[in-house]
């Protein structure tokens, strides 16, 4: 009878106890210390810097969320930002709301609104696949924009809406849009992680590895992107809202900016794709990066050219993005000590020639080969 060989498959070395104990200990650390910061760092120009930041982690994990997962890289998700910018206006603005603490439960109505507006746009660009599924998002985010400027009774074309003002003084006044912008941020998180976890994420990345097979094998791939695809405009409209209460007033050219979409996405790429924590990462790199090279460069685009250099020279030497890259390094400087120590006893069969005494009956023994 053959004997089993007692092999065993390597375990993941970041997969150990002390690991996940720091994992489940950081994860409330950084939740109090983002709660906090605005009450440590009260420059205003250091809170503004903060809530932009937060305001791209929600919008960068929600496209990572669609685009990270199916592969299908969209460009159009400034469709979904616009749309809840300019109904949170319209809502506060025909119901004559004051400003205040109290108007920040539209922000997840607009959210909804936006989500609505994602059906049919989702419905449409997602019957084509590949680069010309690129093409149709910057197609219908340019048709968006357009109808900015036109449907003066919705949107007041480029004279732009003006939203309630906030009754709070100016040391106060960004914090209230920081706490509201990391809930958000949390909210975009949270949703991305529980999709990645599910039996649902592992539909859209057999959609990302092969969209053919993965409906060969009884995958529902357009009701999948779909619901996806919706989800992204949810979160997205949310953080649109949160920007346009924050300006005071919303313009075509701020609301549907081509700019937004290639932000996010190079925040998830830096990051690294389809990952969860990777758009955070990459949101919290670019976005400060970005703000003070154009506080502290603001003459020839020095600014822009110095964030290209920026994000060129970290693709160089992290093509993967930051997160993959530095997990890849981290799992390879410990497996030597994960298999040290497990290193099972591993029994080998006999070689081959090898004499084996085997008894035979009515003889003193005997030796067989």
């Amino acid at each position: 009878m053959a004997q089993s060989t007692g092999l065993a498959v390597p375990a993941d070395p970041l997969d150990r106890p002390a690991l996940r104990v720091a994992r489940r200990v950081l994860l409330p650390v950084v939740v109090i210390v983002a709660v906090a910061f605005p009450f440590v760092f009260t420059n205003p120009a250091t809170t503004s810097i903060a809530m932009f930041t937060l305001i791209y982690v929600g919008a960068s994990s929600a496209w990572n969320m669609f685009s990270g997962y199916t592969g299908y890289m969209a460009l159009g998700n400034a469709v979904f930002y616009g749309s809840g910018a300019y109904f949170f206006a319209n809502i506060t603005t025909h119901f004559n709301l004051a400003g205040g603490v109290g108007i920040f439960a539209l922000v997840p109505v607009a959210g909804a609104f936006a989500g609505l507006v994602a059906v049919p746009v989702g419905w449409l660009a997602l019957r084509t696949r590949r680069h010309t599924f690129v093409v149709i998002t910057i197609a219908i985010f340019f048709i968006f924009q357009l109808l900015a400027y036109n449907l003066h009774s919705l949107t007041n074309g480029s004279s732009g809406m003006s939203l309630p003002i906030p009754p709070w003084t100016a040391q106060t006044y960004n914090t209230y849009f920081y706490l509201a912008a990391l809930v958000v941020a949390v909210v975009a998180i949270a949703l991305s992680w529980a999709v990645r976890r599910s039996a649902f994420g592992l539909e859209l990345l057999a959609i990302r590895d092969d969209e053919d097979r993965a409906r060969g094998i009884g995958v529902k791939t357009t009701r999948a992107k779909l619901v996806t695809f919706v989800l992204t405009g949810f979160v997205t409209g949310m953080c649109g809202a949160i920007y346009a209460y924050y300006l005071g007033s919303i313009y075509p050219p701020f609301a549907f900016e081509a700019i937004f979409d290639v932000t996010i996405a190079l925040m998830a790429f830096l990051g690294g794709l389809g990952t969860v924590s990777g758009p955070v990462i990459g949101a919290l790199v670019l976005e400060p990066v970005q703000q003070y090279m154009t506080l502290r460069f603001t003459s020839g685009g020095v600014s822009l050219i110095a964030f290209g250099v920026l994000f060129l020279v970290v693709i160089r030497f992290l093509p993967e993005g930051i997160v993959p890259s530095l997990t890849a390094s981290l799992r390879k400087r410990l497996r030597p000590l994960a298999e040290t120590s497990a290193s099972p006893p591993i029994n080998r069969p006999p070689t081959v020639g090898t004499a084996v005494t085997v008894p035979v009956p009515g003889a003193t023994g005997g030796v067989r080969r």
